[in-house]
């Protein structure tokens, strides 16, 4: 079934591989609200956090869209390094050819879960962690937390569930009136809700809060926000 930008895929069957990065960057930014907006947000938020000796992580780097942007905010810190990984190699072959002029940056074929943090003082996951299994969520939070140096950040963007029944039926409605106006059509919407079922798992605000504070985060914010999509800035 087809989900837009000539993406098709099956019944709880959607993945990041095959033909998906030749035009993910262009069906995300359709589907996610303020999806360029939150790039920008993160780059000027780094400015807090990233010096000339920083190393920077971006867990599921995608087509490195977002990491070259971070990469290219901080030119005038050339010390800094920025690592990008993924566990879809497709995605990671974008990634590279993306950030090939870039020479501070490194694009890894890892697992977050089981990778070796050096010490960070920035970790961004921008739209992942909802695609993270629930059983392994708490874990990669708490291994991010010990990655980072005192007083790095974490910002992480998700979509997230609403606190009861009556604001998900309103949430629900408005994602699909925004995503008919970016020119899906009915089809397209319901194809790629089937394709999310046990894949895409959004947690509600207060579940991610619980998961930054059993992690040992005690500073976070909310830091964007429009309908069911938020941003998120902890720091430790």
């Amino acid at each position: 079934m087809k989900v837009g930008q000539n993406i098709e895929t099956g019944n709880a069957a959607w993945n990041f591989g095959g033909s998906v990065p030749d035009t993910f960057v262009d069906h995300i930014r359709h589907s996610v609200p303020l999806y360029a907006e939150g790039h920008d947000l993160t780059c000027q938020i780094s400015d807090w956090f990233v010096s000339d000796r920083s190393t920077v992580y971006e867990i599921g780097v995608s087509t490195g869209e977002l990491l070259k942007k971070l990469a290219v905010h901080n030119a005038h810190k050339p010390g800094a390094k920025f690592i990008g990984m993924d566990v879809e190699e497709a995605m990671t072959a974008k990634a590279r050819a993306h950030c090939a002029d870039v020479p501070n940056i490194t694009i890894l074929d890892e697992d977050a879960r089981l990778y070796s943090f050096e010490k960070a003082d920035l970790i961004v996951s921008y739209y992942t962690m909802q695609f993270i299994p629930p059983r392994d969520r708490q874990l990669l939070f708490d291994r991010i937390f010990e990655a980072l140096n005192w007083g790095g950040a974490f910002i992480m963007f998700e979509k997230v569930r609403a606190p009861d029944a009556r604001f998900q039926d309103i949430a629900t409605g408005l994602y699909n009136e925004f995503k008919l106006s970016q020119g899906f059509d009915e089809k397209e919407i319901v194809g790629k809700t089937r394709s999310l079922k046990g894949i895409l798992e959004p947690f509600s605000t207060a579940g991610n809060f619980d998961l930054f504070r059993r992690a040992g985060f005690q500073d976070v914010t909310t830091i964007s926000k429009y309908i069911c999509f938020e941003g998120f800035l902890a720091i430790k």
